[in-house]
């Protein structure tokens, strides 16, 4: 199977979604690989704008999309997407959106985390959304992250928060000096999330 790759090699607003929308024509699959919802893609179709933060532009043009397990993924956005893209039109049913097991969930801990961190820093903060995008990618990297087969397996996501949230809470306590997290509530929230997306859930790497 033949790939294109469209990579950004600037400073992240460089017009990439219309370049996938171009080439998503000729395409079987179109797959996002990395990134969060920090940005977005502006498309106008016919007259008509359309905008996405976390589902490929690809999605236009009636093509399965998939989210990568290097993206992070705030499950919210991503249901507000579905139900926006729906409300105009456009068909985003399991059938046509997969999303890898094995991306991450970004938490409400994390946008914390971002806020306390810039907050900290005063003067020298960094400029960043505030959409714990950063924080999630660091859980990755250490492997103290919910991906979606935890959020979408309820022992398995009690297990992650159980271990997670108390040193969450105690660095955002002791050291951001910020507001800490209710486990009882997240684990609500999210588990209300996971129904509605735990379909678009797979293996991708089998799929393709």
């Amino acid at each position: 199977m033949a790939n294109i790759a469209i990579v950004g090699t600037q400073w992240g607003d460089e017009g990439k979604g219309k370049i996938v929308d171009l080439l998503a024509a000729d395409a079987d699959v179109v797959v996002r690989f990395q990134g969060g919802n920090n940005a977005g893609h502006t498309m106008v179709v016919d007259g008509d704008q359309f905008i996405s933060h976390l589902i490929p532009s690809g999605i236009l043009q009636k093509k399965v999309c998939m989210i990568g397990n290097g993206v992070v993924v705030d499950p919210g956005v991503l249901i507000e997407e579905i139900d926006y893209l729906e409300s105009k039109g456009i068909a985003v049913g399991p059938e046509m959106l997969m999303i890898s097991e094995r991306a991450h969930v970004i938490m409400p801990y994390h946008k914390l985390v971002d806020h306390g961190r810039e907050k900290m820093k005063g003067d020298k903060k960094i400029g960043t959304t505030g959409r714990g995008i950063g924080p999630t990618y660091e859980d990755k990297a250490t492997r103290r992250g919910v991906r979606f087969a935890d959020l979408i397996d309820p022992h398995s996501f009690k297990d992650r928060l159980d271990a997670i949230v108390p040193e969450k809470n105690f660095y955002l306590k002791k050291f951001l000096d910020t507001e800490t997290v209710d486990q009882e509530t997240i684990q609500g929230q999210y588990t209300e999330y996971a129904g509605r997306l735990s379909l678009f859930v797979g293996n991708i790497a089998v799929a393709l």
